[in-house]
């Protein structure tokens, strides 16, 4: 009988988390509950509330035991956080009062409208035009999923008692099995959903387990006991790999190691090229706990502080003190390195609250950003003196978001100027030279910015944004993602515009978007000469190398012919060239 012959495939994804793993696959299911429909009697109500209580209060103690669980592992800070987030989900009057007003009206058993308001409040999630807001849906998802298994009475086996070499695939990873994880065992996970902005994602990076997300349909394609190689640089999984490229990856394995190797001992030394030119190098953080993986890494500041995760998964605005000691914290663990505090750049159709906004039909390009704030001054003042309280630390810098016009700066402006009269009278402490910037990320203020440069210390520029909407491209729509070019001449003639009219009014000027943490891109920054570049720390000491490595001559001369080329491929081309001759292992 014929020996069978196993044929290699390979799955093409979004690497989230660098590292190579070699095992064999586990297929990780997440059962569907069968959820049961009823009707309750008017005297059994006040029972089906105290199960939802109950189920909200074993949900909270299961998350706090594994919290304790993984105290003293490897990421342990950022995990726990976002644990923390879960929960907060579990205590949001969102999703737990209609429970209780639907169970005196409907009279249904609580199982059935609890699965049926989680579900809804996932879809509104989902439906947000913010990315980072809609990979929020699946930590809802997850929690709603283990109130249910409360209610049922149902034991979750998760993700234990694997074997050594495990590499998990499957549809998506909750974040709470991630971080239940056994590091020993668990060589990398794939799933077919998900982006680098996920807290699945995020764990990944902190317990540096190689992970690679956005397979499509991978997890229907294999089955348990298979080997394979999971490649979280490239984003590929490849299945039944052969000989060949088991050989392949064994040679890269080495090579790689030598290259992590290098890339860390440049954790001191400063972003600087070949012939003395200075670049700022920050990170962007979301967490409190994020700043740890910063330091580890090297990072000069903080040149994205997103502060939206303390209004979300809650029925009302954080409170000044609240706000004051997630900020003060920041500043008081990145001394003496620059903390840049972006006000909350969240849609209206965010807020739980009719009294906000109500349903745009498009938020994408509606109620959002600055226009929140400037519409919500109170909100506004609460967290801008919670800013500038916090300046008094030394290192603090404000930053706003959306800015569509130079209008907007000046409204906002006042409002600083309001909530610093205050402090003043009050006594309290502040930085009264705190420097102001403007995130540009839409067309009209990349157009008109040689006047908001007249109103603000710096811009940052948010490329992401800015290429959806010169482009008219959604990033997450697979069927035009790929139209989402940062190297389209549109998008280059925007960033000159934006640096030439911050050095002419004598203000720097950042980037903070995926292209500043692409190394293939950061010459064409350089030369196009952006002060500062913010990236994810994953993505920092690569960026970093290439700095190091590159002559800003080279740079100038690259950014110069660039801004001549007709089509997007021609510049990537250059800058590939480029990248092969300083440094071709960070192509690899």
């Amino acid at each position: 009988m014929a020996a069978s012959v196993t044929t290699e495939r390979i799955f093409h994804g979004i690497g989230v988390s660098p590292g190579v793993a070699r095992g064999t696959i586990f297929v990780y299911k997440i059962a569907d509950e069968a959820i049961p429909n009823y009707d309750v009697p008017p005297e059994k109500v006040a029972e089906e509330i105290a199960r939802f209580e109950q189920a909200l209060i074993t949900t909270r103690q299961q998350l706090h035991e594994l919290q304790q669980k993984i105290a003293t592992g490897i990421g342990a800070e950022i995990t726990s956080n976002i644990l923390d987030v879960h929960v907060s989900i579990t205590e949001d009057p969102a999703l737990t009062e209609p429970v209780i007003s639907r169970l005196h009206e409907e009279k249904k058993n609580v199982e059935y409208i609890f699965n049926d308001i989680a579900r809804k409040y996932v879809r509104t999630l989902q439906e947000l035009p913010d990315e980072y807001l809609r990979e929020r849906a699946v930590d809802v998802q997850d929690v709603a999923r283990r109130v249910m298994r409360n209610l049922l009475g149902r034991e979750h086996r998760g993700l234990q008692n694997l074997p050594p070499g495990t590499i998990v695939v499957g549809y998506d990873l909750a974040p709470s099995d991630t971080s239940a994880l056994d590091r020993a065992h668990v060589a990398g996970f794939a799933t077919d959903v998900g982006s680098h902005t996920s807290h699945t994602a995020i764990m990944a990076r902190s317990m540096n387990i190689p992970a690679v997300v956005g397979l499509h349909d991978a997890s229907q394609h294999v089955h348990d006991g298979q080997p394979a190689i999971l490649d979280g640089y490239s984003g590929t999984l490849i299945v039944e790999p052969s000989e060949q490229t088991l050989y392949i990856y064994g040679q890269l394995e080495v090579k790689r190691h030598s290259f992590e190797e290098r890339l860390a001992s440049l954790r001191d030394l400063p972003a600087e090229t070949i012939d003395g030119h200075r670049v700022q190098l920050s990170g962007n953080i979301e967490l409190l706990a994020d700043i740890e993986v910063l330091k580890r890494v090297g990072a000069e500041g903080i040149g994205l502080f997103r502060t939206e995760y303390l209004f979300l998964n809650r029925q009302d605005f954080p409170g000044e003190e609240e706000q004051y000691q997630h900020y003060v914290q920041a500043a008081r663990a990145m001394k003496p390195h620059p903390v840049i505090i972006r006000t909350i750049d969240l849609g209206g159709d965010k807020f739980h609250s009719d009294e906000v906004t109500p349903p745009e039909i498009n938020p994408f390009l509606g109620f959002r950003g600055i226009r929140v704030s400037l519409a919500n001054p109170d909100m506004f003042k609460t967290q801008l003196r919670a800013i500038l309280r916090a300046s008094a630390e030394g290192n603090v810098k404000l930053m706003y978001p959306m800015i569509s016009g130079i209008a907007e700066v000046i409204q906002a402006n006042g409002h600083v100027r309001a909530a610093m009269d205050e402090l003043k009278q009050q006594g309290v402490p502040y930085d009264e030279k705190i420097a102001l910037g403007a995130m540009i990320e839409v067309p009209s203020a990349a157009l008109t910015a040689e006047m908001i440069a007249t109103e603000v210390n710096f811009f940052s520029i948010g490329s992401n944004d800015l290429m959806q909407y010169t482009l008219a491209v959604d990033r997450v729509n697979e069927r035009v993602a790929d139209l989402a070019e940062p190297a389209h001449p549109a998008i280059l003639r925007l960033l000159r515009n934006c640096v030439e009219a911050a050095h002419n009014n004598n203000i720097w000027v950042g980037v903070c978007g995926e292209i500043a943490g692409n190394p293939l891109y950061v010459p064409l920054l350089v030369g196009m000469g952006v002060d500062e570049l913010s990236v994810g720390a994953a993505n920092l000491p690569r960026v970093k190398e290439v700095i190091r490595r590159l002559k800003l001559d080279d740079a100038q001369e690259l950014a110069a012919a660039a801004l001549h080329a007709q089509q997007a491929r021609d510049v990537v081309a250059m800058l590939r060239a480029l990248l092969q001759r300083i440094d071709p292992d960070l192509l690899s």
